[in-house]
């Protein structure tokens, strides 16, 4: 009888490194000394398939910066939303940049965190588990903080790992429905009573105990963090026992050519006049949860043209694959032509892009603004998709390909308070 094979989704994109560079001793092979453009990519493998475009130094500037930007304004610690982009070559330079938890959510997650750094926090905070992925991630890779919105959940938890004494439990609260671009507020999140007696409940079993709550993807309103915490200062204070963690979610956004977001820093603001107003006890610890903000910036993808009609130009990715958030989400994405015979003069002209799928709605309507002379053979890279691009993509229609490669080039658009630009090294912009 033949045996169930298992396939991984959280893996790699297949590789594609300098094999010519000088590498010093001591770093990994596959990691060049002197990383090439994204020009250069373009021209020395003029790609006929996806390719995506990790920056190693705008990932480890941006996590060192929010890291020590969350440090200085609360103590507190960022938990690296693994679900954001799992590739082992983005959560590779994070680690680099000092992120030392991670906020993962599934079995295949926790295995590559764990695989890569034995010595990482590893923090289970989807609220609804199978019992199997219990055991495994308690049993096997030594994962003891787990979230949850209900009752049952709990129950679940106790019986699964055999009513362990060292569990951290964290009640997700569940969050009116606000103004983030992808509003979170109806799946998960128990409602202020229930969550007030499951707070109760958790702190006569867990090891440690916490709130938590999540404001919404791409938040644009710093405010909305603070009313969170209000929030929950009624419910810690209806649960009448003390919290050990506070957990404020991501939301963290980036510029897009349409969203302008607020000063990064106006968001610790934020957050540290809701948490003062709580007068938690000391040593009460806050965690935040960013995905986007921490790797958007530090990846692209360069699509090839396959034709133009029109102010129409179909590209050799889509809506099934990399360019999942410019379907139906409608998402515009910064992007430039990269075309090695040499730089465009003309004017730019606004185009919406078809991907490679026989599927009407691999549609991307934008407008992504382009040289108005851009034309079949033509590249194209397409920035800020180092969240969610990777991630999203699926084998629909056989079209599947991709590689991965690294370059020195900076973001292609700057996040207010970011300011990764200012901080990469010379070679790296």
């Amino acid at each position: 009888m033949a045996q169930p094979r298992f396939r991984s989704a959280v893996s790699p994109l297949r590789r594609s490194f300098t094999a010519a560079a000088t590498v010093p001793a001591g770093l990994p092979a596959s990691l060049p000394a002197s990383l090439p453009s994204v020009e250069a990519r373009v021209a020395d493998l003029r790609p006929a398939e996806p390719m995506h475009c990790i920056r190693p130094a705008v990932l480890r500037a941006t996590a060192r910066h929010f890291v020590s930007g969350f440090a200085a304004a609360l103590g507190g610690d960022v938990l690296y939303a693994v679900k954001c982009n799992p590739d082992p070559a983005f959560l590779r330079q994070l680690w680099k940049g000092g992120v030392r938890h991670f906020d993962c959510a599934s079995p295949a997650e926790i295995r590559v965190v764990r695989q890569m750094f034995p010595d990482a926090a590893i923090h289970y905070m989807h609220p609804v588990k199978n019992r199997a992925a219990i055991r495994q991630a308690y049993g096997e890779y030594g994962v003891r903080d787990f979230s949850l919105d209900c009752g049952e959940e709990l129950d679940k938890l106790l019986a699964e790992t055999g009513n362990a004494g060292d569990l951290g439990l964290f009640i997700r609260l569940a969050m009116p429905k606000g103004t983030a671009a992808m509003d979170l507020s109806g799946k998960f999140g128990a409602e202020r009573e229930t969550a007030a007696a499951l707070l109760r409940r958790a702190r006569g079993i867990g090891a440690r105990v916490g709130l938590c709550f999540h404001v919404g993807s791409q938040m644009l309103d710093p405010a909305a963090y603070e009313r969170a915490l209000a929030l929950a200062g009624e419910v810690i204070a209806a649960a009448g026992v003390a919290i050990d963690v506070l957990d404020v979610g991501g939301g963290f956004p980036v510029a897009y050519p349409d969203m302008d977001p607020p000063d990064l820093s106006l968001y610790f603001e934020a957050i540290r006049r809701g948490v003062d107003r709580l007068a938690l006890p000391a040593g009460t610890r806050i965690w935040c949860e960013p995905g986007r903000a921490l790797v958007a910036a530090g990846g692209s993808v360069v699509v090839q043209v396959e034709r133009r009609r029109g102010r129409e130009l179909f590209i050799n990715d889509g809506a099934y694959g990399s360019l999942s958030d410019a379907g139906v989400p409608g998402f515009r994405f910064p992007c430039r032509l990269v075309r090695p015979a040499g730089d465009s003069a003309a004017a730019l002209t606004a185009f919406s892009f078809w991907g490679p799928t026989c599927d009407s709605a691999d549609r991307m309507q934008g407008p992504f603004l382009l040289p108005d002379d851009i034309r079949e053979g033509d590249w194209i890279e397409i920035g800020q998709l180092g969240a969610y691009g990777a991630t999203l993509r699926t084998a629909f229609n056989g079209f599947d390909q991709a590689r991965l490669v690294e370059v020195s080039d900076g973001p292609l658009l700057e996040t207010a308070g970011h300011g990764i630009a200012a901080r990469l090294p010379a070679s790296a912009g």
